[in-house]
């Protein structure tokens, strides 16, 4: 890893007042960093030395970590998603998560997928792959991935699911998540899963292009996706997608984050687009708080101050923002990103580390429920996984012109 780098970047991106926090992120990707051992051919970062199930490398949390390096260390951040791909297992599955619990010798790897979303950094590192071995290498790893979601999670009638419906394992990455509470359980389509994989086949189809292959496959799947997710996921009586069994049911539909990601995909038309950022990003009513965005809407009957149920995650602010730029919207995009950032570096001032989750409404972190009825009910400290914020300082950089 190449911290000089990312300490360089980190003193000159974004405003003034981030720059301490931004610099002490740098240093923490340097403390995280482990030497070749295990099933790692390469140096491995974990979730974060203050993770509480720790040490941990994470499918959903070390895409947020190399999203820092895409600028400063490309390299490392190649060598963080070769790390994760070489743990895909034969049917095309990629573990969400590896623990060193006990060391080495005790390696367990629990067997659930996570939110796909490694490939958009991929993406990101591709203009540094002049011969293209690392995206054909990307794509062969794609495409079995899209397999296992088409053999393993296929949704009914259309779409695709996480397993979360059928036994709480929280695939989706959101433990104990809103939108499966009091729920029928069924193989039934899931805006996050489904929008998500609609990314998978238009990324495949753009690295079939690249790399010179046919592209028809992908993106013929990718459209009949798209129309599905506009046409039966979004409601036109809230201005926001919602999974299946709740789009057309006021009683069960939920806003929590998990209906922005046809946004972020490019899945949403563009006057479903400007509806979900105006009506639901930035309504204050909704997810726009004082630290953005809230996971749960402040006026859902569900909201509480508890890990996915109402605080707010960096990651889940720089995801919203990619979407708001996807449609032009850099305005919405820099006023997510500044004053995510703010309230961060607020905190960071105040706590010295940063933090896995923090309260939306500006409260303490350390008066936030993370899981209840578990020992460790306090967001974590030092935790990267959730915190691309040198990515996220670049990326309002970006909105500024």
């Amino acid at each position: 890893m190449e911290l000089a780098s990312l300490l360089e970047l980190a003193g000159k991106t974004g405003k003034q007042s981030w720059r301490p926090m931004l610099e002490y992120v740098a240093l923490l990707h340097k403390k995280s960093i482990h030497p070749p051992q295990g099933c790692f051919q390469h140096e491995w970062e974990e979730i974060g030395p203050g993770y509480c199930y720790g040490p941990a490398f994470g499918h959903w949390d070390i895409v947020h970590a190399v999203l820092d390096y895409v600028t400063a260390d490309p390299a490392h951040g190649k060598l963080q998603l070769h790390n994760l791909l070489s743990l895909q297992l034969p049917d095309g599955l990629i573990p969400c998560v590896v623990w060193m619990r006990q060391g080495w010798d005790n390696t367990v790897m629990k067997m659930l997928c996570h939110p796909p979303v490694w490939h958009f950094a991929a993406n990101d590192l591709a203009p540094d792959d002049e011969d293209g071995g690392f995206i054909e290498s990307c794509l062969s790893s794609l495409l079995r991935q899209i397999a296992w979601f088409e053999s393993k999670r296929k949704a009914e009638p259309f779409g695709f699911y996480f397993k979360d419906i059928l036994t709480h394992e929280w695939e989706s990455g959101v433990d104990e998540g809103i939108r499966f509470l009091d729920v029928k359980t069924g193989p039934l389509p899931c805006i996050d899963a489904t929008a998500q994989v609609h990314a998978l086949y238009e990324r495949a189809a753009e690295w079939s292009k690249r790399l010179g292959r046919k592209s028809d496959e992908w993106e013929e799947k990718a459209g009949r996706l798209k129309s599905f997710i506009q046409e039966k996921l979004f409601s036109e009586e809230t201005g926001f997608f919602h999974d299946a069994w709740s789009v057309d049911d006021p009683s069960r539909r939920c806003f929590s984050f998990e209906g922005m990601w046809p946004v972020v995909t490019g899945a949403a038309s563009a006057r479903q687009a400007m509806r979900v950022i105006d009506e639901c990003l930035l309504n204050p009513a909704c997810l726009f708080s004082k630290h953005p965005i809230r996971t749960v809407a402040v006026s859902d009957p569900r909201f509480e101050m508890r890990m996915w149920r109402g605080p707010a995650w960096n990651s889940m602010t720089y995801w919203a923002a990619r979407g708001c730029r996807r449609y032009g919207r850099d305005d919405a995009a820099g006023r997510l990103l500044e004053m995510a950032l703010d309230a961060s570096a607020e905190q960071f001032e105040r706590t010295g580390t940063i933090w896995e989750f923090y309260h939306s409404e500006g409260g303490r972190p350390e008066d936030v429920s993370r899981k209840p009825a578990s020992e460790f009910n306090m967001p974590c400290r030092d935790y990267l996984g959730h915190n691309p914020l040198i990515a996220m300082a670049e990326l309002y950089d970006s909105t500024r012109g």
